[in-house]
């Protein structure tokens, strides 16, 4: 931030950092800054949700008979529909293993909590973009537009998260980005 005669200029160039106007005696977030919280806080809760519904098969999705607690599959219902599409064949062979409901659950359950609280935005953001990578893939070819659906758009939202610093507002990204786990590792923050 440079500051001449009264008048405030944003040096802001790292995309990592909330887009803030510092006034000498405080500083201000942009209104922005909550517009990309309030994405954040609303995807979080999109993924944690489908974590929740399909663990617990509270019927919104996933009936209770084929809940996760219930001995079902998270990715057999999705999966086993994409017989038909063009990469049907290779993700109809995941569909129900114990490996792949695992590591779609983790994902689903890690990426809910960072976007909630705004730590681990980062590597939520890519965990995020890949399992909607392949969610998309797995689609192909798509019903109602020839190559973009909510998949991809949730993956572009996810990497305007994590570089716009959208932790830092209603979260606890500004905290967790001092911390010295995250000041060696800063694909943490």
């Amino acid at each position: 931030m440079t500051v001449t005669k009264g008048h405030h200029q944003s040096s802001h160039t790292d995309p990592a950092t909330p887009v803030r106007d510092a006034a000498p005696a405080e500083s201000v977030i942009r209104p922005v800054g909550y517009v990309w919280a309030i994405a954040r806080i609303s995807l979080g809760w999109t993924f944690l949700w489908a974590f929740l519904d399909k663990v617990f098969g509270w019927g919104f999705s996933t009936p209770a008979n084929r809940a996760w607690i219930a001995g079902g599959s998270p990715t057999t219902g999705f999966l086993k529909g994409t017989g038909e599409n063009a990469l049907g064949g290779f993700f109809g062979g995941l569909a129900g293993q114990a490996w792949v409901d695992g590591l779609f659950m983790i994902g689903l359950l890690g990426i809910g909590v960072a976007l909630i609280l705004g730590a681990g935005i980062r590597i939520a953001a890519i965990a995020g973009g890949l399992l909607l990578i392949l969610m998309w893939a797995a689609s192909l070819p798509l019903e109602t537009n020839p190559f973009l659906d909510e998949h991809i758009i949730y993956a572009i939202v996810l990497a305007g998260l994590a570089l716009s610093g959208a932790g830092d507002v209603l979260g606890i990204g500004a905290w967790w980005g001092r911390t010295s786990l995250v000041r060696r590792l800063p694909i943490l923050k």
